[in-house]
C-alpha cells in the first residue's frame, strides 16, 4: 500500500464514497486504483460462492460496494462461484465446508441471482452490470496444463504464510489438499476476468486480502496487467457478533428465506450505537442525514431507527414491503394487534390431528429450535399466545382454536402468526 487511507486524498467518487462511508479496510494501491476510475466504466468484480440459497446481510456490504461502483460510472461484474464452490473457501474456518452436488449449487445461483436485480442495473452498456459464472472457466481446466501454467506462479511457502490458511494450521485443524487449491483458483478467476472483461479491481471482506493479492500477482506474471485490489472490514455489530446471524439464525436476503417483515425488524432493532455507521454502509442516505440520525437520542433515537430499516428494506425488497412492515409493527407493538406481514404458517387438518401442542406450534413457526428450547422459553415467562403470558408448556390446541389466526410471540419482538389451512 502506498498511502493511508485516512492521509489520502481520492479525486474519483468510487474510491471517496468508499472511504467516507466506511467501506473501505485496505487497498493495494490508492493512487493507482484513484486514477482508473476516473477513466469511468472501469470493471471491478466480487465473487460470491454458491453455499446456499441465498445470501445474508453479512454480504450486504459487498453488494452495496456493486452498487456504489455503478453509481459513481464503474462496471460491477457479478461473479458467481459455481466452480469453487466445488472446492469451498477454507479462509478463516475451523472445518472443511460441506461438498455440494453441481445440482444443488445451480440452485443456489439461481436464489442468489434473484437479490442483484433489485441493487444493480444489469445490460450491455458501459457501466451495466453483468453476471458471470466461473465454472465457465474452470470446469474444463486440464489439470496438468494448469499446474504447468498457473501452478508455477505459486509459492508452497507463501500460500502457508497466509493468515487464512496458517490460522487454521496452527489450531492443528485440517486443511484438505481441495481446500488448499481454492486460493489458486480465485487467483485464476482474477486472470479470466481481466483477459475477458478488462476487469481491473476485485473488492471483498477483508478475509480475502491473501487471495485478492495472490490473484493480481499472479495477473502481473501471466499478462503483465497492472490491477488493484480492495477490502471491506469485516462487520460485527456493537457488541460483538458477527453481522447477519441472530438467535433464531442468519438474516437471509431473499424473501422466501426470511420474510421482508423479519427483514424490517432486524434492522429496527439495531443498537443504538450502530444506527449511524449502518445507515453511511447500508443505505444511501446523504452523510449529513446520516449523522443527524446517529447524534439523535432518547426516544428520538428509535424514529431514526425506523428510518434505518424503511432504507434498507426498500432497496432489498421494494418500498410497498418496507411500508408494509412498519405499518405491521405499529400495529403489533404499538396497538396489540395481529398485523397482515407477519409470519405465517398454515397447518392441515392432518398437521392438527385430534389436537397439537403448543411447544411443537412453536418450533413449526420458527421461533424456537427445538421442543426443549421452546419448553424453556415457556418456563422463563418468554413466550405469549394471543398476547397472552403462556404458560403451561403442556397445553394443546384443537381445530377450532384455528378458526381465527393464533398469534405466537417470543420475547417482545419476535411474532408469527398460526392459521388453519383452507
Amino acid at each position: 500500500m502506498d498511502d493511508e487511507p485516512m492521509t489520502y486524498h481520492p479525486k474519483s467518487d468510487f474510491l471517496a464514497v468508499m472511504m467516507q462511508r466506511g467501506f473501505l479496510a485496505d487497498c493495494t494501491d490508492y493512487q493507482g486504483l484513484d486514477d482508473a476510475m476516473l477513466a469511468g466504466g472501469t470493471p471491478a468484480y466480487i465473487g460470491f460462492d454458491a453455499t446456499a440459497p441465498s445470501l445474508h446481510v453479512g454480504s450486504l456490504i459487498q453488494i452495496m460496494m456493486l452498487r456504489w461502483l455503478q453509481k459513481t460510472g464503474g462496471k460491477p461484474i457479478t461473479l458467481m462461484g459455481g466452480g469453487t464452490t466445488k472446492v469451498g473457501d477454507p479462509s478463516f474456518r475451523a472445518a472443511e465446508r460441506p461438498l455440494l452436488t453441481p445440482e444443488r449449487i445451480d440452485e443456489n445461483i439461481t436464489g442468489i441471482g434473484q437479490v442483484f436485480g433489485k441493487y444493480l442495473a444489469y445490460g450491455d452498456g458501459p457501466s451495466d452490470a453483468v453476471m458471470v459464472d466461473n465454472s465457465e472457466w474452470l470446469d474444463g481446466l486440464n489439470y496438468l496444463d494448469f499446474l504447468r501454467d498457473i501452478g508455477r506462479h505459486f509459492s508452497v511457502n507463501r500460500m502457508l504464510a497466509f493468515e487464512s490458511v496458517k490460522s487454521r494450521l496452527d489450531r492443528e485443524q485440517s486443511l484438505s489438499f481441495l481446500e488448499f487449491n481454492y486460493m489458486i483458483l480465485q487467483a485464476y478467476d482474477f486472470l479470466e476476468l481481466n483477459r475477458r472483461y478488462g476487469c481491473v479491481l476485485q473488492m471483498g471482506g477483508s478475509d480475502q486480502w491473501g487471495n485478492i493479492v495472490n490473484g493480481i500477482d499472479l495477473t502481473r506474471r501471466v499478462l503483465d496487467h497492472e490491477i488493484y485490489g480492495l477490502t471491506s472490514p469485516l462487520l460485527t455489530t456493537s457488541d460483538g457478533k458477527k453481522m447477519g446471524k441472530t438467535a433464531d439464525g442468519a438474516v437471509w436476503l431473499n424473501a422466501d428465506m426470511r420474510s421482508p417483515y423479519e427483514f424490517w425488524q432486524f434492522w429496527r432493532n439495531t443498537a443504538d450505537a450502530d444506527v449511524g455507521r449502518f445507515a453511511r454502509l447500508y443505505t444511501e442516505l446523504p452523510l449529513d442525514e446520516c449523522a443527524r440520525l446517529e447524534a439523535l437520542g432518547g426516544a428520538e433515537i428509535n424514529a431514526a431507527k425506523i428510518v434505518l430499516a424503511n432504507e434498507i428494506t426498500t432497496l432489498c425488497h421494494g418500498a410497498a414491503a418496507a411500508a408494509e412492515a412498519e405499518a405491521t409493527a405499529r400495529e403489533v407493538f404499538e396497538r396489540g394487534g395481529v398485523g397482515e406481514a407477519l409470519p405465517t404458517i398454515a397447518l392441515s387438518a392432518e398437521d392438527i390431528g385430534e389436537g397439537i401442542s403448543v411447544v411443537q406450534l412453536i418450533v413449526r413457526a420458527g421461533l424456537a429450535k427445538s421442543g426443549k428450547e421452546a419448553k424453556r422459553l415457556i418456563s422463563e415467562n418468554g413466550a405469549k399466545l394471543d398476547d397472552a403470558p403462556l404458560v403451561d408448556a403442556g397445553m394443546m390446541l384443537d381445530a377450532a382454536a384455528f378458526d381465527t389466526p393464533v398469534k405466537l410471540s417470543a420475547g417482545r419482538k419476535r411474532h408469527a402468526l398460526v392459521t388453519r389451512a383452507s
